[in-house]
């Protein structure tokens, strides 16, 4: 069975949009977190705006390690309640109103895992419904001021446990969490 990692960048009160103001503290280390949490996966599943701002920018893009040549082989599928045309990009639809038999499918598959990035409301979804396995926060030492949360909305008293921390010499910090289900 397939696992469903969820990985966010945030920053330090809680702002996960447009997160141009990531790129003040990249880093080789941090790269090599990316990279190898890409390569652990065959499939992307993202929400239909993250899918949109994705698909304009990465099929124009490469570089050295490959992270560009894997994010745009990969196959996409994207949630939307309002898309219906065939997507390109690699992009495959599922159906919103069916999100958790959709994701059950594809999670009982066989295969690497399936990473989500961005997708705010994607996210509060798969919380809510179960279907996370794994979360990586990547806190980045900065306060935004303003823009969207991750956790807004939708999700209450869904308890995370702390499986392991790795910190950066830029002051990021990846969190790692799964579910606590039936604790």
């Amino acid at each position: 069975m397939r696992k469903l990692v969820v990985s966010e960048f945030v920053s330090l009160d809680g702002v996960m949009e447009d997160p141009m103001w990531t790129f003040q503290f990249g880093s080789p280390e941090q790269e090599k977190f990316k990279l190898d949490e890409l390569f652990a996966s065959d499939a992307l599943l993202l929400g239909r705006v993250t899918f949109e701002g994705f698909a304009s920018a990465w099929p124009s893009m490469s570089d050295e390690a490959g992270f560009a040549d894997r994010m745009n082989s990969l196959p996409k599928y994207v949630v939307s309640t309002t898309l219906e045309e065939p997507l390109e990009w690699n992009g495959s639809l599922i159906d919103a109103g069916n999100l958790a038999e959709e994701i059950g499918r594809l999670k009982e598959q066989d295969g690497d895992d399936i990473l989500v990035g961005g997708s705010a409301t994607l996210v509060n979804a798969l919380l809510q419904h179960n279907l996370m396995d794994m979360l990586h926060l990547m806190v980045f030492p900065v306060v935004v001021g303003g823009g969207r949360k991750l956790f807004e909305g939708g999700v209450e008293n869904k308890a995370l446990k702390l499986v392991g921390t790795q910190t950066f010499s830029t002051g990021v910090v990846v969190l790692t969490y799964e579910p606590q289900r039936g604790e």
